[in-house]
């Protein structure tokens, strides 16, 4: 927006557009100063106090880490889910604010910013852990330039996220049991226990742990043989646990469920009644699938405990999510549609199933070869 200033008798005076009033073209007008700079000055100051009116922040000299805190009232805690707001607060508190908090907003740039980048990389950080900083610092900025307008254009766009050949992809490190490993975790964990039904869901139909958690019987088709993900559990901190929104669109799915998980679930349906009748008025009454014996859920905050005794008494390098990986490769291997897989895990990308597990085990990439060789022989 621009204004006008000029001279009337021996003062100066300034006026800009502010639009339509009752339908009318309305112009905002002071005069009374002395010279034509003390026009202009305060027609910046009054052209900055009507484009920022009722802004919460227009500070010239605002920083980077009060321009976070502002971001992330206005927009995270108002548009992101739970899990989604301490992910970014914990980040904002241990590495954004440390080496970029005192930046002013509007002096950050390019270079500091790719420092940053680069210095997590040396300090080890996975390539997936500088992607989701690069993500929340572009994030924050795209909106600093709109629509809060603090900002003419985005730095991070020019930043790049360092890549070493030589390293390899995290996706190799995915943790990955075997069916006689599984065999091994269920007779630790046999029928009855608190983690056997979340065990035998994950493994047969790769769902994540929250979505494990929340399911209900309302979700099972026992006569259709499906299963339906409408939420996951969200701890929010001090023993509190409800119900959330899936991860992403894509996660809001049914699965067809087979016939030994189908008979599982049917088993454990009967033992909640049992334990009903057993428990009486001291059951916690709910439609929940993973309960404990007396009706209370099972949290994902209980697979900690979980993963420890897999990991230290039976010696299984081991974590929940580990039959989400389990339960993929399985399928890749025994040569199910990639298109199939996806939708089970609720990826919203193809490309995602195809960059975390096709180049997963050695079978796999025997197995391609075989099929090459085979073309070859029958010519």
């Amino acid at each position: 927006m621009q204004g006008s200033i000029r001279k009337r008798g021996n003062t100066w005076s300034y006026s800009f557009d502010i639009g339509k009033v009752n339908g009318k073209r309305k112009r905002k007008e002071k005069g009374g100063f002395k010279t034509k700079k003390e026009a202009q000055t305060a027609l910046r100051e009054a052209l900055n106090d009507y484009e920022y009116s009722g802004s919460v922040v227009n500070d010239k000299n605002l920083t980077f880490s009060d321009y976070l805190d502002y971001w992330f009232d206005q927009y995270v805690k108002i548009n992101c889910k739970y899990k989604t707001q301490e992910y970014y607060k914990r980040t904002i508190k241990n590495h954004l604010k440390p080496a970029l908090g005192n930046y002013k907003l509007k002096s950050l740039n390019p270079a500091s910013l790719q420092q940053f980048i680069n210095s997590k990389y040396i300090e080890g950080f996975s390539r997936s852990s500088l992607s989701h900083f690069s993500a929340l610092i572009s994030g924050s900025l795209k909106m600093a330039v709109h629509p809060y307008k603090f900002l003419k254009e985005n730095p991070m766009q020019y930043v790049k996220i360092p890549s070493n050949p030589n390293v390899k992809s995290n996706s190799n490190k995915l943790k990955i049991i075997s069916i006689e490993d599984f065999k091994k975790i269920i007779n630790r964990f046999p029928f009855g226990s608190n983690f056997y039904i979340p065990l035998q869901i994950a493994f047969h139909t790769g769902l994540r742990g929250g979505e494990v958690c929340a399911l209900q019987w309302s979700n099972i088709d026992l006569e259709n043989k499906t299963l339906t993900v409408e939420h996951t559990q969200v701890d929010k901190g001090n023993g509190v646990y409800e119900l959330g929104t899936p991860k992403t669109k894509s996660s809001y799915r049914t699965i067809v469920i087979g016939n030994t998980l189908i008979d599982v679930l049917k088993q454990h349906k009967l033992y909640q009644k049992e334990n009903k009748l057993k428990y009486g008025e001291y059951y916690s009454n709910s439609d929940f699938i993973c309960t404990k014996k007396n009706g209370t859920l099972v949290t994902i905050n209980s697979f900690k405990y979980l993963s420890r005794v897999v990991n230290y008494e039976l010696g299984i390098n081991f974590s929940f999510h580990s039959l989400r990986h389990t339960h993929a490769t399985m399928l890749l291997e025994g040569g199910a549609n990639i298109k199939d897989i996806q939708h089970r895990l609720g990826h919203s990308k193809l490309s995602t199933t195809m960059d975390t597990y096709s180049h997963v085990t050695k079978t796999m990439q025997t197995s391609t070869v075989n099929i090459l060789e085979n073309i070859i022989a029958a010519k």
